[in-house]
């Protein structure tokens, strides 16, 4: 497997040279400062990529090789009549990178937001702070600070219960928090950060548009980028949707095998991949990740290998756990994925899967420094050494 290493570009306080002391070979990363719907230039595709491998010659080669995201417009996922425009920009800016050697593309089709925490610094036991998603507290700022129409009806009379009470506990210091989290913008988020004004309106155009609806509108893009993907040598994985069910009224489509066999039956271009992110699979309990990486093992051009530990008694409520830790089986997965590589044996000279450890805890320095949430240096570089370690054992084993 190739180990690869998520960089957010000048500003990220993980430095390339950083990186090269990880010992990933493969960066993950995008032009984060084009707005959604423009062409990336190839002009500054290779600005970015000079930046990454400019050192090469002198020091341990580090290669741009995963494009973690292309931004899909929002009024390609409403399937409007005149987002042909935005359309042919996403074609345009994947011949570009095909153009400049950067062939497998990650990419999403949340509508109006992408993935999603309520807390960025969750303390764990340990004293380390990891990522956490709580269903209660999701259900207070939508019912409550959001106040989105006719909300009650999505929730159980436990969790309006429950909501109603971290409201009313919450100080204006906590609400602003919370709002921030949701909706100001996550690093690598494809979505715009919104205000509370402008986001109520952004959900507003989505209504009347169902799964039935946004699946078909997926599919319509797709039907459009697929054959000339394949024409260039590029492979599109289509990310989960994180957390992966319906929120805040919009549909999810990208959550669990059935969406993957509707997806792949659809359209079953070679090119038509997936993003396997162990932890956003897994913090739904009816998918099984080794299962999964088993059955759509030739589908799978890049893996996030991350793990949750889900609540208990409230199987939505995550938090995002060590990698070998947590309800994810993480070294199925990775015997699964080790597997497929080496079944495709002689078929592809490309055959090994692109890997990249995912949010990592803020442990040990990296507590005290200022650093993008879920994407701190040491907690990544211990994840990565582990998932290093499984891989080291099982193939020596095979």
């Amino acid at each position: 497997m190739r180990e690869a290493w998520r960089w957010f570009g000048p500003s990220d306080p993980v430095s390339i040279t950083d990186i090269r002391q990880t010992g990933a070979t493969d960066i993950v990363s995008a032009l984060h400062a084009i707005s959604t719907g423009e062409v990336w230039p190839t002009e500054e595709i290779q600005a970015h990529k000079a930046l990454i491998e400019k050192d090469n010659n002198s020091q341990s080669s580090l290669v741009w090789s995963v494009v973690e995201s292309i931004p899909v417009h929002e009024d390609i996922k409403l399937g409007r009549e005149d987002n042909q425009p935005y359309v042919d920009a996403w074609i345009e800016s994947m011949e570009n990178l095909a153009k400049c050697g950067i062939k497998t593309i990650c990419y999403n089709f949340m509508p109006v937001i992408d993935w999603t925490r309520t807390d960025l610094k969750f303390q764990l036991p340990n004293g380390a702070y990891a990522l956490r998603f709580d269903q209660y507290k999701f259900a207070a700022f939508d019912l409550f600070i959001l106040q989105r129409e006719n909300a009650e009806a999505d929730y159980s009379h436990e969790e309006l219960r429950q909501a109603k009470a971290i409201f009313l506990a919450m100080s204006a210091e906590d609400k602003a928090l919370l709002t921030n989290n949701i909706i100001a913008g996550l690093p690598g988020k494809m979505t715009d950060a919104y205000t509370i004004e402008n986001f109520r309106t952004a959900l507003e155009t989505y209504k009347g548009v169902n799964k039935e609806t946004l699946r078909k509108n997926l599919f319509s893009f797709l039907s459009q980028v697929l054959p000339k993907a394949e024409q260039l040598g590029v492979k599109l994985a289509i990310h989960p949707d994180d957390p992966p069910r319906d929120m805040l009224g919009l549909p999810r489509i990208i959550c669990t095998s059935e969406d993957l066999d509707l997806l792949f039956a659809a359209l079953p271009s070679p090119a038509n991949g997936i993003t396997l992110c162990a932890g956003t699979y897994g913090s739904r309990p009816d998918n099984n990740l080794p299962v999964m990486a088993k059955e759509y093992g030739s589908r799978i051009h890049f893996a996030h290998l991350r793990g949750v530990s889900r609540d208990e008694n409230e199987q939505r409520s995550f938090y995002e756990a060590e990698h070998l830790s947590s309800d994810v089986d993480m070294v199925g997965v990775i015997s699964a994925l080790l597997k497929e590589e080496k079944n495709r044996g002689e078929k592809h000279n490309d055959n090994e899967i692109f890997i990249r450890p995912d949010h990592g805890h803020q442990i040990l320095d990296d507590i005290n420094k200022q650093g993008n949430p879920g994407y701190s240096c040491i907690g990544r570089l211990k994840g990565l050494s582990e998932i290093r370690g499984v891989i080291k054992a099982l193939s020596s084993m095979s």
